[in-house]
Parts: C-alpha cells; sequence; structure tokens
C-alpha cells in the first residue's frame, strides 16, 4: 500500500500524540490508582496529563522552529487540540467497554492489555481526522 505525502505527515503527527497520550494515561492511572481515585477521578486527571503532555512534546518541537514562545503556543493548540481530543475520546470510550479495564491496577495484566487495545484504536481512527485537519491548516504538519 502506498501512502502519500499527506497521510505520511499525518501518520507521524498521530504517533507523536499517541506518545504524549500514552505518557499522560499511563501517569493519570498509576498516581490515580495509588491514590485510591475511582472511575471518575483516574479518568479526569488521566485525560489532564494526556494534553499536558501532548501539548508538552509538540511544542517542545515547534518551538525549535518558530520566532516566538507564543507563536508555538498557538501553533501547538491548533495543531494537537482536535488531535488529542479525538484520541482521548477513543481511547476512554474503548477502555470503558473493556470490563474492569479502569478499575484494576497497573499490575494487572487486563490494564496494560486495555490500554494497548485502545490506544491502538485510537491511532487507527485520529489517523484519517488528523490527514483531514492537514488538508484544511498547512500549519497542521508541524
Amino acid at each position: 500500500m502506498k501512502v502519500d505525502g499527506k497521510t505520511h505527515q499525518a501518520i507521524e503527527h498521530t504517533v507523536h500524540c499517541l506518545i504524549g497520550c500514552g505518557i499522560g494515561e499511563i501517569l493519570g492511572m498509576l498516581i490515580a490508582a495509588s491514590l485510591g481515585w475511582h472511575r471518575p477521578g483516574r479518568l479526569a486527571l488521566a485525560i489532564v496529563l494526556a494534553f499536558t503532555f501532548g501539548y508538552l512534546l509538540t511544542y517542545r518541537g515547534v518551538r525549535k522552529q518558530v520566532a516566538t514562545p507564543r507563536e508555538a503556543l498557538k501553533i501547538t493548540i491548533a495543531t494537537d487540540t482536535v488531535s488529542i481530543f479525538t484520541m482521548e475520546l477513543v481511547d476512554n470510550t474503548i477502555e470503558f467497554i473493556i470490563p474492569n479495564a479502569l478499575a484494576v491496577t497497573a499490575s494487572s495484566f487486563r490494564f496494560w492489555w486495555g490500554l494497548a487495545v485502545s490506544l491502538l484504536i485510537a491511532f487507527i481512527i485520529t489517523v484519517p481526522v488528523n490527514r483531514y485537519m492537514m488538508s484544511r491548516r498547512p500549519h497542521h504538519s508541524h
């Protein structure tokens, strides 16, 4: 299967998003579980950290390419918000569907299996979303 340039860029951007979301999800779930938080608290912390790490990873790369921190922040928010939102929506929906995926601890196989499955599906769904966004905005390719 041949992948065109925009699709290749969308895949690269989505991998970047996946890394940030994965870090945030794992840290959020680990921290919340260690504090004894239940499902809503775990989800909220994981989502906040997924956005935080997703934005930070993109900002770091964009900042090297632009003149000001403000410009880098604007580009980061413009390019990552829809991507991270899509990935988190799909990821957390899948985790809700998998029985007890959000109720187990990090030492459980079900935690890691559920996270891997949900992030994989989120990645597959987010690539075309990012490709569409890139076709609408030239700066989305950062």
